[in-house]
């Protein structure tokens, strides 16, 4: 693989340095720094004249000092004569404010999306973003990959007698993800109607099907105060499921998040690495990272040669 540079940002240095290592590359040299004035600092330490650059930089953490690094980031690169600049965006920043649901509410995702490309990004590589239509902001090409292949993998894996599983999705807007991975596992599914009367609090909540005596999975892409994860356990166990598992492709984990965590009758809550999650495994036993390097590293692999990315949507590469 002639002519590429693989950039790490600061927000995730371990998945930038898993995706380096499974190309077999080192990570390309920057300086990433704050002025006194807390003003982002980039300098690209090698040349990118005529390389495809690759940038990853998830949307967690600090996440507007992460945002505008990448910004710079991407605009130094361009200036700088690359070929093509393609930003992974493991954890897409801003996805839930993706429409204007309430009077005078902003399209932050929207904003985002020009954000990037005013910067010179041309091409965007993302996983389970929270409304697939967000493809749809961008004037460049989007991959938004998946994390199910991975997550019917860990499924496999860990959970003792999935055969017998129910796969639910704790709000109705997750019924398309819940059912593609009970077809594929050749389980059930349930759905859990939740109404809100504030952000992040759930009003109250109706269980549609039947999980008395099997094991519940619960299927999200966000995890981030854990409220609505851990009121639909404790509504499966009211209806009779035997176990409870929590699968997010995000997890954020946010203010009471752990707490709610370790109190709740979940047996074990799996996350990708699109986050990073060493501090918050050693503070929350119930915690399992599961990693999605070798899929973001195999898209920039196919992306670079020219090659199909559609194939990651259904296949963990080895």
């Amino acid at each position: 693989m002639p002519n590429i540079k693989i950039f790490g940002g600061s927000s995730h240095p371990v998945l930038a340095r898993l995706i380096a290592e499974r190309l077999g590359f080192d990570l390309a040299k920057c300086v990433l720094k704050k002025f006194s004035n807390q003003e982002t600092c980039v300098e690209i330490a090698e040349s990118v004249r005529g390389e495809d650059v690759y940038i990853i930089q998830s949307g967690c953490g600090e996440i507007n000092d992460n945002m505008m690094e990448l910004l710079i980031m991407i605009n130094a690169c361009k200036i700088a004569s690359a070929q093509r600049v393609t930003a992974v965006i493991p954890c897409f920043p801003y996805a839930r404010q993706d429409k204007k649901d309430k009077s005078r509410a902003p399209i932050s995702a929207k904003l985002v999306a020009n954000m990037l490309s005013v910067a010179g990004a041309d091409h965007i590589i993302t996983m389970d973003l929270h409304a697939s239509q967000i493809q749809g902001f961008f004037d460049i090409p989007v991959d938004n990959l998946y994390a199910e292949p991975a997550v019917l993998k860990w499924i496999k894996e860990n959970v003792h007698d999935w055969q017998n599983s129910v796969i639910v999705s704790p709000d109705a807007g997750g019924a398309k993800r819940v059912t593609s991975i009970a077809d594929h596992l050749n389980c059930g599914f349930a759905l859990i109607h939740k109404e809100r009367k504030v952000a992040n609090e759930v009003a109250s909540m109706v269980l549609v099907g039947d999980v008395k005596d099997r094991t519940a999975i619960l299927v999200d892409d966000i995890a981030d105060t854990c409220g609505t994860l851990t009121l639909a356990a404790t509504k499966l166990n009211e209806a009779g499921a035997a176990k409870v598992y929590a699968i997010c492709t995000h997890g954020v984990f946010s203010g009471p998040a752990l707490k709610r965590l370790d109190g709740s009758i979940i047996e074990a809550v799996a996350i990708t690495n699109s986050i990073p999650q060493e501090a918050k495994m050693q503070m929350c036993s119930k915690i399992r990272s599961v990693d999605v390097s070798m899929i973001l590293a195999e898209a920039i692999r196919r992306t670079h040669n020219g090659e199909s990315v559609s194939y990651l949507f259904t296949h963990v590469p080895l």
